[in-house]
């Protein structure tokens, strides 16, 4: 497929999708599932369950890999850009001007969106809940899961929840059809070892720059930075709301390029994005 064609279609949802990880993940399924049929639904469960394992945006993850399973390399590429690009120029523009803004952290408007948001998250939640959950055991696991996450106060509840979900499934789904979540075959393709071996690079890679970054931090403003939010990304599970205390702490507590005024503001701006 024609890279240019996975922009297109990427920077219309980087336009138009509003509500964060969760609801992105709703328009993705929407598009790429049920309109375009890029992907089958039973790959969009198993890619969805991976990207939540990771650490970081669930749903630039997910767009990335579907860009990835349609044109290769450049095909991901122009999937991260196209959805990325719409509200990274926006942001870039509010953050040269914040400075001379007045505080959105709490305007109504901004308030009002944030509660039709849920709307659009509960929507997508009722569409995924019709295919990932099509019978009693797959049901009241995710009830299981919901209620456990609702639970506060549980350190790195997200991967509990999901490594809980891998055990109840092997042992419960083993003889479910292939309309559910049951096993599927096990497809192995000659790519197999070359993947094993960027995937092995890009693990050392990740590792590399978890431990390495603070080390070379002192060495510049803009070090400092990257390091910051590379510890942010590769750290903190379960989307914005989660990594919004830990970036705070880095910009505002620790290093003061922030005040908490202007950090508010930018957060309010990004729930408008």
């Amino acid at each position: 497929m024609n890279p240019l064609s996975i922009f297109r279609e990427f920077l219309l949802l980087g336009v138009t999708a509003f509500g964060g990880p969760t609801a992105h993940i709703g328009f993705f399924r929407e598009r790429f599932v049920e309109k375009l049929q890029w992907v089958k639904d039973e790959d969009f469960a198993d890619t969805l369950a991976l990207c939540q394992f990771l650490p970081g945006p669930a749903s630039s993850q997910l767009g990335f890999a579907i860009g990835w399973k349609q044109a290769g390399w450049p095909g991901a590429f122009a999937a991260w850009l196209g959805f990325t690009l719409p509200s990274a120029l926006l942001m870039t523009l509010i953050g040269i001007g914040v400075a001379k803004f007045a505080d959105i952290g709490n305007a109504g408007w901004l308030m009002g969106l944030q509660i039709a948001v849920v709307v659009v998250i509960f929507k997508a939640v009722l569409q995924m809940a019709k295919s990932l959950c099509p019978d009693r055991t797959t049901t009241l696991i995710a009830m299981g899961a919901a209620a456990f996450m609702l639970w506060n106060g549980v350190p790195f509840a997200q991967l509990i929840v999901i490594a809980a979900g891998a055990i109840l499934g092997f042992f419960l789904l083993k003889n479910a059809d292939s309309t559910g979540l049951g096993h599927r075959p096990n497809r192995v393709t000659s790519g197999t070892q070359q993947g094993m071996v960027v995937g092995g690079v890009c693990l050392a890679l990740f590792f590399a720059g978890l431990f390495g970054l603070p080390l070379l931090a002192k060495q510049s403003d803009v070090l400092a930075l990257f390091s910051s939010m590379y510890q942010a990304g590769a750290l903190v599970f379960g989307g914005g709301h989660v990594v919004l205390p830990l970036i705070a702490d880095q910009v505002v507590a620790d290093s003061a390029w922030l005040d908490e005024s202007q950090f508010m503001a930018g957060y309010g701006a990004a729930q408008a994005m």
